[in-house]
C-alpha cells in the first residue's frame, strides 16, 4: 500500500474525487451551494482555487496550497481537506438519511507542473459536463467556474492569475473553444 503524498505548499494542484461506487454526491441544487460554502469555510484559509466543477457524482477542483510558516501550517491543508469532505458528508446523510462514507478514500490530488498542464487542466475542469453528456454546452453548466472566469462579477477565485496563464478572459474563451475534444484535453494532462 502506497504512502499519500501530503500536500506540499506553494503547489498547484488538481483536487478530485467521486462518490463511493458511483453514487451522487449531489442530489439537488442545494447540495453544490452547500459544497461551496464549505471550500470557502475550510480550503479558502489554506488555498487558492482556480478552478473547479461541480457534477453529480464527482468534483474537480484545481488550487494552489498557500506558503506556510511551519510544519504545523503544511499539514492543515491535508486536514481542511478531509474537514470538508466530513462536514459535507455528515450533512448529506443527515439530509438523506443515509449513513457512511460518501467519498472514496482518499482524495486525489495530482501536482500541476507546467503552463501547458495548468492550461489543458482548466479546460478540462470547465468541459467536464459537457463531456459526461450533463449539458450540450459546457459554458451553460451552472456549478462550475467558467462563467466567474469570463465576467467581471466579484468572486473568490483568482481569477487574475488563472487568466494571466491564457492572456486574458477572451483568450481563455478561444482555448476552451479550440480544446473541445475530451481525448485532446485529456492526453494533455495525462502527458503529464
Amino acid at each position: 500500500m502506497s504512502q499519500i503524498k501530503p500536500l506540499v505548499p506553494g503547489v498547484f494542484y488538481h483536487i478530485y474525487n467521486r462518490g463511493n461506487n458511483g453514487e451522487n454526491i449531489f442530489i439537488e441544487a442545494r447540495n453544490y451551494a452547500y459544497f461551496m460554502k464549505l471550500c470557502g469555510k475550510y480550503v479558502s484559509p489554506v488555498a487558492e482555487t482556480y478552478a473547479y466543477c461541480l457534477l453529480c457524482n464527482h468534483f474537480h477542483l484545481m488550487v494552489r496550497i498557500n506558503d506556510c510558516q511551519s510544519s504545523e501550517d503544511w499539514q492543515s491543508s491535508s486536514r481542511a481537506f478531509s474537514n470538508l469532505f466530513s462536514t459535507y458528508t455528515k450533512a448529506i446523510n443527515k439530509a438523506y438519511q443515509r449513513t457512511g462514507s460518501l467519498f472514496e478514500k482518499p482524495f486525489k490530488r495530482k501536482p500541476i507542473t507546467n503552463e501547458r498542464y495548468y492550461k489543458a487542466l482548466v479546460a478540462y475542469i470547465h468541459q467536464n459536463p459537457q463531456i459526461h453528456g450533463l449539458i450540450d454546452d459546457f459554458r451553460d453548466w451552472p456549478f462550475s467556474s467558467y462563467q466567474a472566469m469570463v465576467s467581471r462579477e466579484p468572486t473568490q477565485l483568482a481569477r487574475e492569475v488563472s487568466l494571466a496563464w491564457f492572456d486574458g478572459s477572451r483568450e481563455m474563451a478561444q482555448y476552451h473553444e479550440t480544446a473541445t475534444s475530451f481525448k485532446e484535453v485529456r492526453d494533455l494532462i495525462d502527458d503529464e
